[in-house]
């Protein structure tokens, strides 16, 4: 028996030192609930019925490897084009692209369903602590409410004055460029001086002086910085054990610039809470209370951080978008410098209401929108306590859900020719082949409680900005900047220089 025994194994495990066997059962345990994990990801959890690749099912990391790569727009397009409208991105992830998908996440709820909040792994709070992105629903629509004051009628048109100003300065500085033979220009470049000295001045009563300097202010530069570092960081939020391997990935003083752009937001605070001014910026609202509504200075601070990279990158980059597509369609550009130049009598015509009058204009700078979202893709909410139905679906409560912005703009199912910038389509009297294109699903400025508190400032100062430039220089594409649109996204765009070559228009102008 005794050889038999041997022969067999039997016997060999009595035979192993306790500590070793130890090592042995763990390492089999965590191999068996590895692979229980994989099955059950697989066919038996609530989200195994929603297609995706495998991979995906299993685990985040490929998700979170194409957001921290920069390709997640593209990705999320070609996976919805082979899978369909809703696809499952993770273990507890699904990405969708319908109508009704958005709607059911992002939309209003019936009085006493709980709330989609956002997702905690994907909106990182700074050191300031939360802002309006990722408050409680209580702080959220508190406010919410304070700065709504900033964002109304009455007071875009007491800022028209300011605004009209830093645009002025634009044209000036872009005339000095041409006077100095350097006609050829980065308009990406002009357009985030421009954004930024707005909102600058509209937020902290102070601007970066980009505009001024010709460069960009040292802390527009960490703005840039944070918003990459922070997506390149997500896979901590999710995987804290893969923290070795990213810092060694992410360059210490990116990690810095990111903790000094915090800093600012803070002392730029302090500085205006200590002007006694009542111009209408953002703070004169917003310290008009001082009861309990009113706004602590951290949660000022953090917003403030919030309020400079909305405010200013995502208008940038909708300007960039809009002229290049322009450019690269000659037939687009011709028919919007024959309308602005049309419907003014002089530059200093061009003003808020004018503007928002400018049909073919808005169409541009809406297609602008849809070919090129400023956001390019995931805003991910967390179903709340009890589930709920998205797009037909019963989802359990704490998935996270998204509506994603580039693959939605680029369906065929929701528009024609997706992929070529066509501004007719968005006209009253347009062609028929656009007739059953679904206009009403682009989200640019999201929907619902938490939609864009700042859509009416973006609008009126995109459209100024681009009248004022039409109005002024003929402009025409470089061709190092062919095929700009192929770009990294970090849900913003890491945009290429924009090469333009400018000149004065041939009409006569005084400003």
């Amino acid at each position: 028996m005794d050889s038999w025994d041997t022969a067999l194994g039997v016997g060999t495990l009595d035979a192993l030192p306790t500590s070793l066997l130890a090592v042995v059962a763990i390492t089999a345990a965590i191999l068996g609930y590895g692979a229980w994990v994989v099955v059950y990801n697989l066919y038996f959890s609530p989200l195994a019925k929603f297609p995706g690749p495998k991979l995906a099912a299993c685990t985040d990391i490929l998700s979170l490897y194409w957001t921290s790569t920069g390709q997640n727009h593209y990705k999320m397009k070609e996976l919805h084009d082979k899978y369909g409208d809703v696809i499952r991105m993770g273990p507890t992830s699904l990405i969708y692209r319908s109508a009704q998908g958005w709607k059911d996440i992002y939309g209003h709820r019936k009085a006493g369903n709980g709330s989609f909040l956002k997702d905690p792994q994907f909106y990182t709070r700074g050191p300031n602590g939360p802002n309006l992105l990722n408050a409680n629903d209580a702080d959220h629509a508190r406010g919410r409410r304070l700065l709504s004051h900033a964002f109304s009628e009455k007071a875009l048109r007491d800022q028209e004055s300011l605004i009209q100003s830093y645009v002025d300065l634009l044209v000036e500085r872009l005339n000095g460029e041409i006077n100095a033979s350097r006609g050829i220009v980065d308009m990406t470049q002009w357009y985030n001086f421009t954004t930024f000295d707005i909102i600058g001045d509209l937020a902290f009563g102070e601007p970066f002086d980009c505009l001024h300097k010709s460069q960009y202010h040292t802390w527009v530069k960490m703005v840039f910085v944070s918003a990459k570092v922070a997506a390149v960081l997500r896979p901590l939020r999710v995987y804290p054990f893969l923290a070795p391997i990213v810092r060694m990935i992410v360059p210490k003083r990116l990690v810095k610039m990111r903790e000094a752009h915090f800093a600012l937001s803070a002392e730029k605070v302090r500085r205006r809470l200590e002007a006694k001014t009542e111009r209408p910026d953002f703070m004169t609202y917003v310290l008009r209370f001082n009861d309990d509504r009113a706004m602590s200075i951290r949660e000022m601070e953090s917003n403030a951080a919030l309020l400079i990279l909305a405010g200013s990158e995502t208008t940038a980059t909708l300007l960039s978008g809009f002229t290049y597509y322009s450019l690269a369609n000659p037939a687009v550009w011709k028919k919007l410098i024959d309308e602005v130049r049309g419907s003014f009598t002089s530059y200093d015509d061009i003003d808020f209401h004018g503007v928002s009058q400018l049909s073919y204009l808005n169409a541009a700078l809406e297609e602008a929108l849809r070919v090129y979202p400023p956001v390019t893709a995931l805003t991910p909410r967390v179903v709340p306590k009890g589930g709920a139905v998205i797009d037909g679906s019963f989802i359990p409560e704490g998935t996270s859900v998204s509506g994603h912005h580039y693959s939605t703009y680029h369906a065929e199912s929701h528009f024609a020719e997706p992929d070529s910038f066509i501004p007719e389509r968005w006209l009253e009297s347009r062609d028929e082949r656009f007739e059953n294109d679904n206009r009403s699903i682009l989200y640019a400025f999201s929907l619902g409680p938490r939609n864009c508190l700042g859509k009416n400032l973006a609008y009126a100062e995109m459209r100024l900005i681009a009248a004022k430039l039409l109005w002024s220089f003929d402009m025409t594409l470089e061709e190092s900047s062919a095929g700009w649109e192929i770009q990294k996204s970090f849900n913003l765009w890491e945009k290429n220089p924009l090469m333009v070559k400018l000149s004065r228009a041939q009409h006569s102008f005084e400003k």
